[in-house]
């Protein structure tokens, strides 16, 4: 199986890395610096007491004054500085002096050559020393002593300066470099989890946003306010979700008329069948019915019988009427109609039904209305069908509004109709279906009146839906394209 490492790990296991070589390449760097400044430190303070002790005994080796010199040496010996020597001119030791009998000379002579001159440069070396079983690093430096105004080499001036002193500075250096490297390694940790994180979480949130849009859902934009590739890949993914999401409503849109269109077709064949097999019988019975109860001889509870067969051989001649009007496609005769004269029209036709229910009608209509290019006849059956209904929903004294006003959807310019009442409003369960053809929640009522308003609506590239309103009653909102639009 193969191990899945993700991609915050490897960010801060490169990063993390990254900084370990860059620290490790400063530290060594820095203490091969520190090392070789302090070697030429040490180096110059070695030669600087040779030239000191080469002074001091100046006039001393020329006299000769051995015990002078032998008292100076001996003086001067201690574990800073474990061993001095003068050499005479052959290079045999003069006078030596060592912190421990026997390892003065360390097995050697005098390392200045024969025939050396002022200006050659003083003999040096770093060495090891065994005193007293424990290993000592030194610095040897061995320079000629030349009497004055000659050239030949008269004497020398050997001494071994311990290095230990040296070596414990830069070992504390080296703890020093160790701390910082340990910090540095930590902040570099630190800082490689931030950056891991911060590169990683708009990764997981785009990877979360997939993974529900693959699930269907498009409506939840992923939030991503960075300005980097990370931030435009989320705006595109964003815009991609968004266009997914207009095509899946486009789509349902599609299916949802295609279903209506096919409810309609089987409704057509049905309501043609109706309308061949019953209005004709339907006919003959009515007129039956009303020559029987133009008879004299009948008494008045046989002619409300009669009446009562009459309004409901009436009301199927309705149902058959409304049903084949939803069920026919007709074509519509458009023209240029101001939208408030359509309103006004459709109000003078239900002017009496309203006034013996005592129902107020308010009317608004804003500046600039356009002109909508429309069927007159039709629209004004889409606005009858709406305050029909609101007509039957109110009680006695009850209140109808209707506000005319331009507005702007998806740049272009339409025309909005809101008509609401303060009845008693549409449940919340019924909003769904309340456009859809048989459903209806009066006792009475065939459920075809607000399905052939959406019919008429949407063959005018219109809308119309309930809208929701404060307090009691409902609202209904349709809007018309204006003649540009069209």
């Amino acid at each position: 199986m193969k191990l899945k490492i993700s991609i915050s790990t490897r960010l801060v296991f490169w990063i993390t890395l990254l900084v370990c070589l860059l620290f490790g390449a400063v530290l060594v760097v820095s203490q091969g610096r520190e090392a070789a400044i302090l070697s030429e430190e040490a180096e110059a303070r070695a030669l600087l007491l040779a030239e000191s002790m080469k002074d001091a005994n100046y006039q001393s080796l020329f006299r000769p004054d051995q015990a002078a010199i032998q008292k100076y040496v001996d003086d001067h010996i201690d574990e800073d500085m474990p061993y001095i020597i003068f050499y005479d001119r052959a290079g045999r030791a003069y006078v030596t002096g060592e912190l421990l009998p026997g390892q003065g000379d360390l097995g050697q002579g005098s390392r200045v050559l024969e025939g050396v001159t002022r200006d050659d440069p003083p003999f040096s070396e770093e060495k090891v020393i065994q005193i007293e079983g424990r290993r000592m690093r030194v610095r040897e430096v061995e320079i000629p002593i030349f009497p004055q105004n000659e050239d030949e080499k008269w004497a020398s001036v050997k001494i071994g300066m311990s290095l230990e002193p040296m070596y414990t500075k830069l070992r504390e250096v080296q703890k020093v470099l160790l701390l910082i490297g340990a910090g540095g390694f930590l902040l570099g940790i630190a800082g490689a989890t931030l950056l891991a994180r911060r590169i990683t979480r708009p990764l997981h949130r785009l990877v979360e946003g997939t993974v529900r849009i693959s699930k269907g859902d498009f409506s939840q934009a992923i939030a991503i306010a960075s300005r980097d590739e990370v931030g435009d890949l989320a705006r595109s993914f964003n815009e991609m979700t968004g266009q997914l999401l207009h095509a899946r409503d486009r789509m349902e849109d599609a299916n949802r008329k295609l279903v209506q269109h096919e409810k309609l077709a089987s409704v057509g064949r049905m309501a043609a069948t109706i309308a061949h097999e019953i209005r004709n019988p339907l006919t003959s019975v009515k007129l039956n019915v009303q020559k029987v109860a133009e008879e004299e001889s009948f008494a008045e509870t046989i002619k409300a019988h009669l009446g009562l067969s009459l309004e409901g051989i009436d009301q199927i001649e309705r149902f058959i009427k409304e049903l084949l009007n939803f069920t026919r496609v007709q074509e519509l005769s458009l023209e240029r109609w101001p939208i408030e004269q359509i309103v006004e029209e459709s109000l003078k036709l239900l002017r009496e039904t309203l006034a013996r229910k005592k129902v107020v009608v308010e009317t608004t209509y804003a500046e600039g209305l356009p002109q909508i290019h429309v069927d007159g006849d039709k629209m004004r059956q889409v606005f009858l069908n709406v305050l029909r209904n609101a007509h039957e929903a109110l009680e006695a004294g009850g209140k109808i509004s209707i506000v005319c006003e331009p507005v702007e959807e998806g740049g272009k310019r339409k025309a909005l109709i809101r008509i609401s009442d303060n009845g008693p409003g549409i449940p919340e369960k019924d909003r769904e279906n309340i456009f859809e053809p048989f459903f209806s929640t009066k006792p009475s009522g065939f459920g075809l009146g607000l399905a052939n308003a959406r019919k008429i609506v949407e063959q005018h590239n219109g809308t119309i839906r309930v809208g929701k309103k404060r307090g009691r009653g409902s609202v209904f909102v349709i809007l018309i394209p204006t003649e540009e639009a069209s």
